[in-house]
């Protein structure tokens, strides 16, 4: 499987937001620095100039009106720029002209108006040269600074990159022993991508031993454990022929033939479970609705006393490519256990295009413990003496293992019903 994100892009990621917030902020740093200088301290200073003047007219009435490059003064309105005198305003405070171009102070003492006209477009020009330029030398070192550390952080951790690549590039399930030539690697590695390296092969080694010892376990469990099977029905269906037997001695014959059922149903799940790949198992097109009446048949030992009433629904003729014999470990399972935990009433069996439904009249299992059901040698009756509790167990790691979705409804006293989902192959 392929990894979702690389170590490497996060780290451009990384690089990239770092350098656009720098950026930003930089900006954001001249604008609010701009409107500082423009509306707080040019209007203050020109505050301030208009307060002198006045101060200084006072004491001598020749004082002359201010007139700098940026700043002029003006008792009469007719020796204003045309543009300004087209829209004058003649209220007293701060008025704007020309898009913001010229700032016009109009400030009265003893009935006498005073009109500062400000050009800011030097104040402009000034802010693009005294903060503009030195910010974008300041961005240039930044930028820089980070191209350096960028390639310095990329060249530490592409060995790391390389080595997830190519463990993710070892196939576990081939016969192959697991190796990482760190010789490839594009930069030399450090001491520790080294003990990484070395500690994924120490692991695949090991892993690679534990697989053939489950390898041999399966290959000699199926046998030992089939030939005392074999021989035990053998016997038990030799006992079965003879006339004269009992009726308590062909009881316990009938019990012990069940059991061995039952241990070779669950002798061959395990195996089943136990392999690493299902390459080895027969993937043909199988039709569940003989599934469904084989295990039925199977079934009538476990129903001869109870004699539950069992109804099958065959709403449509279901067939998917799947292992005949998975099928029949988990179907068989399914009705096996709604016949151990159903006392009275009936179990009903609906075959939908793509469902099997299996509803019994059971004893329920109460909502906290619906979960538990699936749980290794879990029983929902403790007083049942039948049973192992791990039909269910196996029932659920074979829908996971094959992709067939298992839904479970049940309710205390009226009963449980079990959904498994298919997919057709048609």
């Amino acid at each position: 499987m392929q990894p979702t994100s690389g170590l490497i892009k996060k780290v451009n990621r990384a690089f990239i937001l770092q350098a656009a917030f720098i950026s930003i902020a930089a900006l954001l740093s001249v604008f609010f620095a701009r409107i500082v200088l423009e509306e707080i301290l040019i209007n203050q200073a020109i505050k301030e100039e208009a307060d002198y003047f006045w101060q200084e007219y006072e004491k001598n009435n020749s004082f002359p009106l201010p007139d700098t490059l940026n700043l002029t003064g003006y008792f009469d309105t007719n020796r204003l720029p045309e543009s300004i005198k087209e829209n004058l305003i003649t209220t007293t405070g701060f008025h704007s002209y020309e898009e913001d171009e010229y700032i016009l102070y109009i400030t009265e003492q003893n009935q006498k108006k005073l009109y500062l006209l400000y050009y800011r477009g030097q104040v402009d020009a000034l802010v693009a040269y005294y903060g503009l330029v030195p910010l974008a030398f300041v961005l240039v070192l930044l930028y820089v600074s980070l191209w350096f550390t960028y390639r310095f952080s990329k060249r530490m951790v592409s060995p790391v990159s390389w080595l997830a690549n190519r463990v993710n590039q070892i196939d576990f399930s081939s016969n192959k022993p697991v190796t990482l030539d760190l010789n490839e690697s594009p930069i030399d590695p450090d001491d520790e991508i080294r003990v990484l390296a070395e500690s994924i092969v120490n692991f695949g080694h090991r892993l690679d031993q534990f697989i053939e010892r489950e390898r041999n376990f399966t290959r000699d469990a199926s046998h030992e454990l089939r030939s005392p099977l074999t021989v035990i029905r053998i016997a038990a269906d030799m006992l079965m022929s003879e006339q004269d037997l009992t009726p308590a001695p062909r009881n316990s014959v009938i019990k012990i033939k069940r059991a061995v059922d039952d241990m070779e149903d669950l002798t061959e799940a395990f195996l089943l479970l136990a392999r690493e790949s299902d390459n080895a198992l027969s993937m043909d097109e199988v039709c569940i609705n003989e599934v469904i009446k084989e295990e039925l048949l199977r079934a009538e030992e476990l129903n001869r006393d109870k004699k539950l009433p069992i109804e099958f629904i065959e709403q449509s003729r279901l067939c998917i490519k799947a292992s005949d014999k998975v099928l029949s470990i988990l179907l068989g399972n399914l009705i096996r256990n709604a016949i151990l935990y159903t006392e009275n009433g009936e179990i009903a069996i609906t075959l939908t295009d793509n469902a099997f439904i299996i509803q019994d009249s059971g004893i329920g299992i109460e909502k906290d413990k619906l979960d538990m059901i699936f749980s290794p040698h879990y029983r929902g009756d403790n007083s049942s003496p039948v049973g192992y509790g791990v039909g269910l167990t196996i029932v659920k790691r074979l829908s996971d293992r094959f992709n067939w979705p298992l839904t479970v409804y049940s309710e205390p006293g009226i009963g449980t019903r079990i959904e498994v989902m298919f997919i057709s192959s048609n």
